[in-house]
C-alpha cells in the first residue's frame, strides 16, 4: 500500500488539555488525535502539528498532517475520527498533500488572537474562554504601543524559557487591538511565535494601560532583551490560534 501524506484542518477547545504536544502522563490534543487516528486507520499513527499551543489555550484553527497506508478517503476522514474524539475536539476537513509538506515547517505566518473581558462583573459562560480583566483599560495608550511590536524584532524581553530555539527575532507583520462590547481583542500575525510570547505581548499592553510602562518605551524594552522589564505573562483561557497561512492547495483549507 502506498503511504498518503494527509493535513488537517482543526478547531479544539484547549481547556481540558495540557496543550498539544503529547506527553506521557498527560492528556493532550495531539495525544488524544493520535489515539483517535491510530484506532481509525488500525495502525500507529503519529501527527505534526503547525505549532506547539499551552495548556489551556485553543485553537478555532489549526493544522496538522501525518502519514499512513489507510485506505480511507480523504474527504470521509473528517466525519469518521470525529466519530471517536471528544466534543471539544473537531477535524474540519482533510487533503492528500504532497509527500513533503509538513505542518510546522511548511507554515508562512500565523495569527494569535487574545480575549479579554473587560467588566467589572464576570460572565461564567466566558469562564476558559476569555480573560475575565476588571479594571479599566486605557486603549488609547495600548493602541499607540502595540504599533511598536510590528516590524523584525529581538523578542527576547517578551518571551519565557522553555523551548529552545536559534534565534528570538521574529517578524510581526500586524498588531491590531479592538473593541467589541465588553470584550477587547489582540491580533498579533507574525512569521513564529517564541514560547509565551502573544501572552507576554498582552501583559505588557497590559502594564502600560495600568500606566507601568509608557507606550513609548517600547522601542527600548525590546532593545534591552530583558524579560523583567515587560509585563507578565496572562493567563492561557483568552489565547487562540486564529489564523494561518500556507503556499499552495493546502492554503485554501485555511482560508
Amino acid at each position: 500500500m502506498s503511504i498518503k501524506n494527509i493535513a488537517m484542518r482543526i478547531m479544539y477547545d484547549g481547556s481540558n488539555y495540557h496543550g498539544w504536544q503529547v506527553q506521557k502522563s498527560e492528556v493532550t490534543v495531539a495525544g488524544t488525535i493520535e489515539t483517535a487516528l491510530s484506532r481509525l486507520c488500525e495502525q500507529p499513527v503519529r501527527i505534526q502539528g503547525c505549532g506547539r499551543t499551552d495548556a489551556g489555550v485553543h485553537a478555532e484553527l489549526y493544522c496538522a498532517n501525518f502519514k499512513s497506508s489507510t485506505n480511507i478517503p480523504v474527504d470521509r476522514l473528517p466525519l469518521a475520527v470525529n466519530s471517536l474524539l471528544p466534543s471539544d475536539i473537531s477535524i474540519q476537513m482533510a487533503m492528500q498533500v504532497p509527500d513533503d509538506f509538513d505542518s510546522t515547517l511548511s507554515c508562512v505566518k500565523k495569527e494569535y488572537t487574545y480575549r479579554i473581558y473587560n467588566s467589572r462583573i464576570r460572565n461564567p459562560f466566558y469562564a476558559n474562554r476569555a480573560y475575565f480583566y476588571p479594571q479599566n483599560i486605557n486603549v488609547d495608550a495600548i493602541k499607540k504601543a502595540a504599533r511598536h511590536f510590528v516590524g523584525t524584532h529581538d523578542f527576547a524581553a517578551v518571551r519565557s524559557v522553555g523551548t529552545e530555539t536559534k534565534t528570538t527575532v521574529r517578524t510581526v507583520f500586524w498588531y491590531d487591538v479592538e473593541e467589541n462590547g465588553c470584550f477587547l481583542e489582540f491580533r498579533a500575525c507574525a512569521d513564529g511565535f517564541l514560547y509565551n510570547m502573544a501572552r507576554a505581548m498582552v501583559g505588557t499592553l497590559l502594564y502600560v494601560s495600568e500606566g507601568k510602562i509608557s507606550p513609548d518605551e517600547l522601542p527600548t524594552l525590546l532593545t534591552k532583551k530583558d524579560r523583567r522589564l515587560a509585563g507578565p505573562t496572562v493567563p492561557p483561557d483568552g489565547l487562540y490560534m486564529t489564523k494561518i497561512w500556507y503556499n499552495g492547495d493546502v492554503g485554501n483549507m485555511f482560508t
